[in-house]
């Protein structure tokens, strides 16, 4: 591609005890005449971490160093002070991360990547699950997968299969398994690769998965290896306990739509899957609560249809008191136990799905996690699952974990009842509670997660820990639960020599890999916790995550990656950082460096700082016409969005500051026949910050301010400056208004005014975001969501059907999309002409860059 050819890519994958470590070589050459850039990218499981990074220009390589963040940004710093700098090597996707760094090299020369990384690979439904992500995005001469897999207890099962893989591509797949040694291999023919005979385009794109389980002929299985134990707990053929499950949903206005109609579908499944010896319930919240039933009832068939007809009839209603839903259902929970209507020994469960904030009744997060969690106290696990991109995920995450539960993001696509669903089936077989795993005290030090509320059929327990005597060869194990029938209590032990005759096949075995998987799972432990600690505990939690991380090479989300590379050809530094679910989902630092400009020669002067988190500014005005700073990369990203007359936009809404950006679409004063698409302006903003009970409504004819129940008004005539609480608004007469909020941040709108006898046209207003990092992380919006730091990468530039506008192909959020060079206008000096910007215009509705589609912004009115 581009001159540049990939002719080697090799994953190697060795799985020792379910802990996978995985080796990713990608060799490139330089057929051009000139230096050109060559792409390293790649996606990960969110569940690994990167341990090495390094790549090789003509003999000579550059590694990649794990460092504490703040010192990687002190790096990052001095690499700017030289002239270079830095961009993103790491994003976030649905199931993934993506690892991309890209050099420039030149003519003739050949580079080699190799990044390692490794993760604990989980059991679900009964089988262990590697997935690796295969994209080399053209044909590779030399392309193979292996996978060698070492289990003590012995294999019993293997499979291998991908998206990808063709009747052609099925025989090429070699598995086989034998004792505990496991073995798979892939490695296609350039002809294999191809998507037709003579296409130069590879089938080579989608997930490849190796399922696996082991041999059980006891529950435990320990293993003792220098001085550290790991500790499996599987069950298998005990009864399942009945469960008593609560399903609270949020039937607000904004899950109004394909979100209620997908939840619907997903509970038709549900019920089709609830037992007769479960009990269930549905507690709908909106602007109010309502419950199905009054109390928690059986699943007996005559129930389980009346169930469907009720879930059929499920619609949405006001907005959304949260609080009310879930403490009703704890309340539930609580009058079933002490009435005796549900088993004495059996699962009890809340499953709580929401795809905003808290708005009615008690909407402080930290308010309501703290009266849930005294209410359950750490009877009931909360699952709660945030539907789309509007959620506080963090709130919910924090709010699950606290009452020994975990929260999980759905995604707003088309198969979101399968994620519901899918979600539903990981938690309805619970087979235990209460389990605990006990150790010797005086014996055990470090010792991870050891208590467990509810053990579900087809998963695993994994417990490790350090001894105190490094010598120490054996270990007695006590495990006590509550089963179906009877208590669960026993004794299991094992000693080092058992281990060792286990571990006689060295070749599978990688450095002290029972260590690197205490160490993995106490970091990702530690990491969790550190998720619902405050203060000095949260304190402690972060220094102990990060001595772990740097000891054991770990880039996790206290930890950088320093990508070095070579001077020559404008290379740059980068950073590798790891993504977090509920933060932003791009992470790099950058310098925004001090810029004075004036808006116009009656607006104040506006300041770029620099900060931690990068300060730019958004926009859209026009047709709606929508430009994205991206000052990393010197350029801009831009979009439109295509949307009939009265559509209201959600363009910002940060649910930390309480401050919403709504806009309104008008038309021409008449439909345009000659045109394909009818233009569209903003004829009306409402701008709100609901903390301060204050609204501002703009229109080309006038300015409203309402602060509680008092309004005032203003004209575009007028030349004003206004200070109260939380606002200072400057009116700059018939050019813009500036505007301060509460906050710090910050809004420019400007005014156009056409020839009032225009046939088509009418005036309109322009938004301009200034200050956006005085917003929170979880602001979003069709605006909201670019406050936070985006990448992107060009690739492919060739001539498009306009000659003085070139294609290309642009690799953002985990997409591929084909872009247009292009300009955009930028009138907030000139309200009359215009500045042009150069940006990369994404086509329909932006689709592939923004979250989601764009209807999924349309809200029912302007505040």
């Amino acid at each position: 591609v581009n001159g540049i050819e990939i002719y080697s890519m090799k994953i190697d994958s060795k799985i020792t005890s379910r802990f996978a470590h995985n080796v990713i070589t990608s060799r490139a050459v330089n057929h051009g005449n000139m230096h050109k850039e060559v792409v390293f990218d790649v996606e990960l499981p969110k569940t690994a971490f990167i341990t090495n990074f390094s790549m090789t220009i003509d003999g000579v390589t550059y590694p990649g160093t794990i460092k504490e963040k703040e010192a990687a940004k002190q790096q990052y710093e001095k690499a700017i002070s030289k002239g270079h700098t830095a961009g993103l090597v790491k994003a976030s996707g649905r199931k993934t991360e993506k690892f991309t760094v890209s050099v420039n090299i030149a003519a003739a020369s050949k580079v080699t990547f190799e990044l390692t990384y490794e993760e604990l690979l989980k059991r679900q439904f009964g089988k262990y699950e590697m997935f690796i992500k295969v994209k080399p995005k053209q044909l590779v001469k030399d392309f193979e997968i292996e996978v060698n897999i070492f289990e003590p207890q012995g294999i019993t099962e293997l499979e291998a299969e991908g998206t990808f893989i063709t009747n052609d591509l099925q025989n090429v797949i070699k598995k086989t398994f034998s004792g505990k040694k496991g073995h798979i291999s892939f490695k296609p023919t350039l002809v294999q690769q191809r998507t037709c005979a003579n296409c130069s385009q590879s089938v080579l794109d989608g997930d490849f998965t190796v399922k696996y389980d082991v041999k059980r002929t006891t529950p435990d299985n320990l293993q003792i290896v220098n001085g550290y134990f790991v500790h499996f707990f599987a069950p298998t053929n005990l009864p399942k306990l009945p469960k008593n499950i609560i399903f609270v949903i949020d039937i607000s206005g904004s899950m109004a739509g394909r979100e209620i109609a997908q939840t619907r579908e997903a509970l038709l499944k549900i019920l089709d899957d609830i037992k007769e010896d479960d009990f269930f319930n549905f507690i709908l919240f909106g602007s109010g609560v309502h419950t199905w039933k009054e109390t928690l009832i059986k699943a007996t068939p005559e129930n389980l249809n009346e169930a469907r007809k009720f879930v059929r009839g499920i619609d949405t209603q006001g907005m959304t008191n949260l609080y009310g839903g879930i403490m009703r259902g704890i309340e539930m929970l609580n009058a079933a136990h002490e009435g005796n209507i549900v088993h004495k020994r059996s699962a009890s469960i809340i499953i709580m799905l929401t795809d905003g904030q808290p708005n009615v009744g008690i909407s402080d997060p930290q308010e309501i996690q703290t009266h849930v969690k005294k209410a359950a106290e750490g009877r009931y696990p909360l699952y709660n699952l945030g539907f789309g991109y509007g959620v506080d995920y963090n709130f919910l995450e924090k709010m699950a974990l606290e009452n020994k539960g975990l929260a999980r993001r759905i995604y707003p696509d088309s198969d979101a009842a399968l994620q519901l669903q899918g979600f539903y089936d990981e938690v309805s077989n619970p087979i235990l509670t209460d389990l605990e795993l006990n150790y010797p005290e005086n014996e055990i030090a470090d010792l991870t997660k050891n208590s467990f509320k509810h053990f579900y059929d087809g998963s695993e327990i994994v417990v490790a820990g350090r001894f105190i005597d490094n010598n120490q060869n054996s270990l007695t194990v006590d495990v006590t639960g509550e089963g179906a029938y009877d208590a669960l209590s026993y004794t299991t032990q094992q000693d080092a020599e058992e281990t060792a005759k286990a571990f006689q096949e060295q070749e599978y075995i990688f450095g002290e890999y029972i260590e690197r998987l205490w160490a993995y799972l106490t970091i990702e432990q530690l990491l969790e916790k550190r998720i619902a600690a405050t203060g000095e505990e949260k304190e402690n939690l972060t220094a102990e995550a990060l001595d772990l991380s740097l000891k054991y090479k770990f880039v996790t989300p206290l930890t950088s990656m320093v990508v070095t590379k070579p001077e020559d050809y404008d290379n740059q530094d980068g950073i590798a950082d790891k993504p977090t679910e509920g933060r932003c989902k791009y992470s790099i630092f950058m310098r925004v460096f001090l810029t004075f400009f004036s808006l116009l020669s009656a607006a104040p002067p506006v300041y770029y700082l620099y900060t931690s988190r990068p300060t730019w500014y958004t926009s859209v005005d026009g047709d709606p016409h929508f430009i994205i700073s991206v000052p990393q990369k010197k350029d801009a990203i831009c979009f439109n969005i295509n949307e009939n007359p009265g559509a209201i936009l959600n363009l910002i809404n940060d649910p930390v500051t309480g401050i919403t950006v709504h806009g309104e679409l008008i038309g021409e004063k008449r439909a345009n026949n000659d045109a394909k698409i009818q233009n569209t302006y903003f004829g009306k903003l409402g701008i709100a910050d609901k903390h301060l009970d204050l609204k501002l409504t703009v229109t080309p004819e006038k300015i409203i301010v309402q602060n509680g129940n008092e309004k005032t008004g203003f004209t575009w005539l007028d030349s004003v400056t206004l200070q109260q609480e939380g606002l200072t608004l400057i009116i700059n007469r018939k050019k813009n208004l500036v505007l301060k909020m509460g906050s710090g941040a910050s809004f420019v709108i400007v005014l156009h005014q056409v020839w009032k006898k225009h046939p088509l046209h009418q005036d309109f207003l322009g938004l301009y975001t200034l200050e956006s990092n005085k917003l929170s992380e979880q602001t979003h919006g069709l605006l909201g969501q670019f406050f936070h730091p985006i990448d992107f990468t060009i690739l492919e530039i060739h001539p498009g059907s306009d000659p003085k506008k070139p294609d290309a192909t642009m690799i953002v959020k985990n997409n591929e999309l084909t872009v247009t060079r292009g300009w955009q206008k930028d009138f907030r000096r000139d309200p009359e002409h215009g500045i042009n910007i150069p940006c990369w215009f994404v086509h329909n509705n932006g689709a592939g860059l923004i979250d989601g589609v764009h209807t999924d912004y349309i809200v029912s009115s302007l505040f």
